[in-house]
């Protein structure tokens, strides 16, 4: 049986940065492609009037890329209505319920600090607000083990596992998409998809920008809280998952689960921390803090398939480039032919997925070059490329929760695995190392990928580069 759609969303934090930057510009793109017609409910402390609701979303939608459909700008804001109140307090929960009307199966947003992520649950528990609804929790989920198990075991003694999103906008990127399709649509992969030809894994996250007011949040939190643990981990699950039995999110899921499961925990001589230059000054940050805004680690997965292959996992603020990219590289040819494709000079074929500032698929191989010398050059063949008009995560995301899809969400058990493989170092870990704006972080990263030959920046063509 189908699950219910949505008939109503509550998007707990309207007033925020969140609700702000990303979540009301997607709403007026489901409005103009005809996604959303159901009532939505902002919640937040601020006793603001609707009217000043109306400008805040107006405002939004136009510094997101301006308002290109009055039509739909009206349509959004005739669906909204705007609850003011404490999550505290029951009477906020009250109102919520005048508010939502017939509504019998609404989603509640949780865009909302962490901290508050339980006393929202709970309020909705306490006021009869969960039956047949659905509950979409923003990342992170938890910032150590026991506090992700805590806010599980809150989160499940009020609603469903099914009916829990936990949501990551960065697995609802196109191109992080097309990496499970392309991972299980085309057979040539599977035979070389292995520890067998498969030397090494880098996935890089890079950003050319410091944190942008969020010090008090970055505080909280860090690189490897905000980045890694999440985003980069969920990478490494749909490039390492073994093929699901059925074309089915939970089976995905169950497969995903497992390469978590089999990550070897974390141990301080695996990871690098690094702290930009100036980062110390930046507000609401300790003068003598010690979190990192860079962090490098090296990864090893326990399973048949991918026993020994080394995984490097790097993201950071104020790196060289704004990229997001993933670079298999495969071993070399098992007898060495001829001189020129020596696997010391870094030129071994690789599967290259590149997920920003653009997005494509790319696969390089070596080709000889004209003439009688058997001399050649490796070049790429792009296999896919951007695509225009494509949804925004958001937007997908939020379209997938009301409608009952959890494929794109993460699960209980892979949650718990994730924090159990980070667990070892968040608090036993050596301190941040400075680095230079605009490099790519502390040098002493390199040693953690020295045995392959060095990390790889994003952009082609391929190059391997030092840290400075």
């Amino acid at each position: 049986m189908a699950p219910s759609r949505s008939d109503a969303l509550v998007v707990f934090g309207a007033t925020g940065d969140l609700a702000h930057k990303m979540i009301f510009p997607a709403l007026y793109a489901m409005v103009k492609h005809g996604k959303l017609n159901v009532p939505v409910i902002g919640v937040a402390f601020p006793k603001w009037s609707l009217e000043r609701m109306h400008r805040r979303v107006t405002n939004s939608i136009k510094r997101s890329g301006g308002i290109d459909d009055k039509r739909a700008l009206r349509n959004l804001l005739s669906r909204l209505t705007y609850v003011s109140g404490d999550y505290k307090d029951p009477g906020t929960f009250a109102a919520l319920k005048k508010a939502l009307g017939k509504a019998r199966h609404p989603a509640y947003y949780l865009a909302i600090p962490p901290s508050l992520f339980g006393t929202a649950i709970k309020g909705l528990g306490a006021a009869d607000l969960a039956e047949h609804a659905r509950v979409i929790v923003e990342k992170p989920f938890g910032r150590d083990l026991a506090s992700a198990k805590e806010l599980n075991k809150i989160a499940r003694a009020v609603f469903p596992e099914d009916s829990i999103f936990r949501i990551d906008h960065f697995i609802g990127k196109e191109a992080i998409m097309d990496m499970l399709y392309f991972r299980f649509a085309n057979s040539f992969l599977e035979p070389i998809w292995n520890r067998n030809y498969v030397a090494s894994v880098q996935i890089t996250l890079a950003e050319n920008f410091g944190v942008k007011g969020r010090g008090a949040f970055y505080e909280t939190a860090g690189c490897l809280r905000d980045v890694i643990e999440n985003h980069l981990f969920q990478i490494v699950a749909l490039l390492a998952m073994e093929p699901p039995a059925v074309r089915d999110f939970g089976a995905v899921h169950t497969e995903k689960a497992k390469v978590l499961e089999a990550m070897r925990p974390l141990k301080s001589k695996d990871v690098v921390r690094g702290q930009y230059a100036g980062y110390r000054k930046e507000a609401d940050v300790a003068r003598d803090s010690d979190v990192e805004t860079f962090c490098a680690l090296r990864l090893f997965i326990d399973s048949w398939r991918w026993q020994g292959v080394p995984w490097y996992l790097r993201s950071g603020k104020y790196l060289a480039k704004n990229a997001t990219e993933v670079l298999v590289e495969l071993k070399p040819p098992p007898q060495r032919l001829f001189a020129d494709s020596n696997p010391a000079t870094g030129r071994t074929n690789y599967l290259r997925f590149r997920v920003s500032p653009n997005s494509c698929i790319a696969l390089a191989a070596r080709v000889k070059r004209a003439g009688k010398e058997f001399v050649g050059e490796q070049r790429e063949l792009y296999l896919s490329e951007e695509q225009a008009g494509e949804e925004t995560p958001y937007e997908r995301l939020l379209g997938d929760a009301m409608a009952g899809d959890g494929a794109l969400f993460t699960r209980e058990d892979a949650v718990e695995a994730a924090w159990a493989v980070v667990d070892p170092i968040l608090v036993k870990h050596h301190r941040v190392l400075p680095y230079k704006r605009d490099t790519w972080g502390p040098k002493q990263a390199d040693a953690l990928v020295a045995s392959n030959g060095g990390w790889y920046t994003p952009g082609y063509p391929y190059q391997r580069v030092r840290s400075y």
